[in-house]
């Protein structure tokens, strides 16, 4: 990884990223053991996998990203982490530049050195963790020079831990979590503005970030009584770090962000249950198991769930579902499709929780018939 130099035209580094990549590969827990022949052969199913998923996905939404090009890689978990802080990166440089600016003057060079330096043992410290848990990922801001729309990443030791766990069919299991992770490389590829919409949200979230230091301060300290809190044992349904950090313009814009999150890992999963049976003949055991799993997770790891807001990404999964099957309920798969038309008709947080409100407000009030 190249760091941002002198004069390059952005700014510089507020976390050391290659030492946030090193803690990660160093902290990341070990994944199961695998001989060769069998790590080759889990590589090639999630590729066919993948590729065998296409045709499916795209006659049961009616949405055709074909046109759009949006690579698949298949990593480990060094690899997911080196990804993922590649894209942190370049998400939280207008951030960084608004920090920046907003200093009185140049911090010392002490700062400049131990404070990258302490963000990136923690930004990597969050990629070990979250490395073992992400089976698969969607990064709808990569890009390769050559028009690709985002890039498709499937993390081949968590997919053969989970079928390990759960006792599936390792050939359905992979499928089944490959029409889920196709679904959402359709998402973006058949939508094409979806992209740049969501990078809209990430910048305004930036921009309503309040740099003044006390409030800053103040919330720095309700943080620290959550973690002591929770590591007490205390309150586990309490605010997430995200929810504790945020200005109230940055919670309008995460209402937005939530809602079309809900509705892109919702649409998965309806994509994933309605396609399964079809072609994943145990589908049926695998989403009963799985859903299990999610359940039963230790205190601990509730703990840090929730910490981290992947509480309230399992929520999403729910409710979004929930959303998707009553609008499709109502106005078929087609008129759901209409979510799809443009940012105005994506549904409202709100309207997560009511599809009929958003077939309404979308498709106009029922016909009145004599």
């Amino acid at each position: 990884m190249v760091s941002a130099a002198e004069g390059s035209g952005r700014p510089a580094d507020m976390v050391d990223w290659e030492l946030a990549v090193m803690t990660a590969r160093r902290l990341a827990p070990a994944g199961p053991v695998v001989d060769a022949d069998e790590a080759r052969a889990v590589v090639a199913d999630l590729k066919a996998f993948a590729a065998a998923a296409e045709d499916p996905v795209r006659s049961y939404t009616g949405l055709d990203g074909s046109s759009a090009p949006a690579p698949l890689v298949v990593v480990d978990r060094p690899g997911w982490s080196q990804a993922n802080a590649d894209g942190m990166r370049q998400l939280i440089d207008p951030l960084v530049a608004k920090l920046r600016a907003a200093r009185p003057g140049p911090s010392s060079p002490l700062v400049e050195g131990v404070g990258p330096k302490l963000t990136g043992v923690e930004t990597g410290a969050l990629l070990a963790f979250l490395s073992s848990k992400v089976l698969g990922q969607f990064d709808p801001f990569y890009s390769d020079g050559d028009g690709a729309a985002g890039r498709l990443l499937l993390v081949a030791p968590n997919v053969v831990q989970v079928e390990r766990e759960l006792k599936v069919d390792p050939r359905d299991f992979r499928l089944w979590v490959c029409l889920h992770e196709e679904t959402h490389r359709v998402q973006f590829t058949a939508v094409p503005w979806l992209r740049d919409h969501m990078r809209t949200q990430i910048v305004r979230f930036v921009e309503a970030t309040d740099v003044d230091p006390s409030v800053l301060l103040s919330r720095v300290r309700a943080v620290v009584e959550a973690v002591v809190d929770s590591a007490r044992g205390g309150d586990s349904d309490g605010p997430s770090l995200i929810d504790l950090v945020q200005s109230p313009e940055q919670k309008l814009v995460l209402d937005k962000v939530t809602a079309t999150m809900s509705l892109l890992e919702g649409h998965a999963d309806v994509v994933m249950d309605g396609v399964g049976p079809q072609v994943v003949p145990s589908v049926e055991e695998i989403r009963a198991k799985f859903q299990r799993r999610r359940r039963s997770s230790s205190g601990l790891d509730r703990t840090v769930r929730r910490l981290l807001g992947l509480e309230a990404k399992m929520r999403q999964y729910r409710d979004g579902a929930r959303f998707v099957r009553g609008a499709v309920d109502r106005v078929g798969m087609v008129g759901f499709n209409r979510v799809w038309e443009s940012a105005d008709t994506l549904p409202t947080l709100e309207e997560i929780s009511d599809p009929e409100a958003w077939v309404r407000r979308v498709h106009g009030p029922p016909a009145v018939t004599a």
